[in-house]
Order: structure tokens, then C-alpha cells, then sequence
């Protein structure tokens, strides 16, 4: 039989999360791509045509 009851390594409930947690985020993931996607333009722009 399966025991289901809770042991004593479980993390409590209420500890704060990381950063890796926010950056597991969509809209962040897309914020931060768009932001990233803006700057390589500019580099490229600024490298190649300039």
C-alpha cells in the first residue's frame, strides 16, 4: 500500500522562491526576448550598417 503520509523533508509551505521560479515565467521569458531581440538589432545595426 501506498504511504501517503508527509515526512519530515518536505519543504514548508510558505519558503520563498527563487529566482529561477520568476524566470520560469511566460510573460518574463517574452519580455525578456523581445528586450534582448530590441538590443541585438541595435548591435547589429550599429556593427554592420554604420
Amino acid at each position: 500500500m501506498l504511504d501517503t503520509t508527509q515526512s519530515d523533508a518536505a519543504p514548508p509551505k510558505d519558503e520563498p522562491r527563487g529566482c529561477l521560479f520568476a524566470l520560469s515565467q511566460p510573460p518574463l521569458m517574452i519580455f525578456l526576448a523581445v528586450i534582448g531581440c530590441l538590443l541585438l538589432m541595435a548591435a547589429l545595426h550599429d556593427l554592420l550598417l554604420l
